[in-house]
């Protein structure tokens, strides 16, 4: 016979489930995802034993999800008066994780172009000056074209992730729909 207590365990078993499949489209592995499910619906801070339990896994990948999690803000350390044992808490509200873990990744995105831009730039533009094939040349023209096209697109999508952490993002994508009449 289901108890009470079997069926919300059920209820929540179901939603970490959902959002440890949901963390899974922004590229977030299911185990962190789980971990962060069961921080989402524990009514205390948990240590890593606490997680290692519920979530039946390793300490140590325990450990390194919780650093992926730490990492986004997703999770907060929190001390707990007399233990020495670390505890985390998640961080609750989704729009708040979602703001930092895409604005981090549009960061990650726009220094990983920006470096491979600022050592091939040079390249190019040297082959553009010293190449004898007008075919070589030409590509390099292009490329050089392309890598400064695609400056608008990390220019904006690094306002993007200014208006993120600002909050100017809500003056144009409210948080609340408004009531139509």
């Amino acid at each position: 016979m289901d108890t009470t207590v079997d069926r919300l365990n059920e209820a929540r078993d179901i939603m970490e489930s959902a959002i440890a499949q949901s963390m899974v489209i922004y590229g977030v592995t299911p185990s962190v995802g789980r971990i962060y499910g069961v921080l989402y619906f524990a009514n205390e801070p948990l240590t890593l034993d606490d997680i290692k339990d519920q979530v039946a896994m390793s300490k140590a990948s325990v450990s390194n999800g919780m650093r992926e999690l730490l990492e986004t803000e997703m999770v907060t350390k929190v001390w707990k008066k007399g233990e020495r044992k670390d505890h985390f808490v998640a961080e609750k509200d989704f729009l708040r994780n979602f703001l930092n873990y895409f604005m981090k990744k549009l960061r990650q995105e726009r220094n990983l172009i920006m470096k491979a831009a600022e050592q091939t730039s040079p390249v190019l533009k040297n082959i553009l000056e010293t190449a004898d094939d007008p075919q070589v040349q030409s590509k390099a023209k292009l490329d050089l074209e392309l890598i400064e096209e695609s400056q608008k697109y990390l220019n904006w999508t690094m306002r993007l992730a200014n208006a993120m952490d600002s909050g100017e993002i809500f003056d144009y994508f409210p948080q609340k729909e408004k009531n139509k009449e």
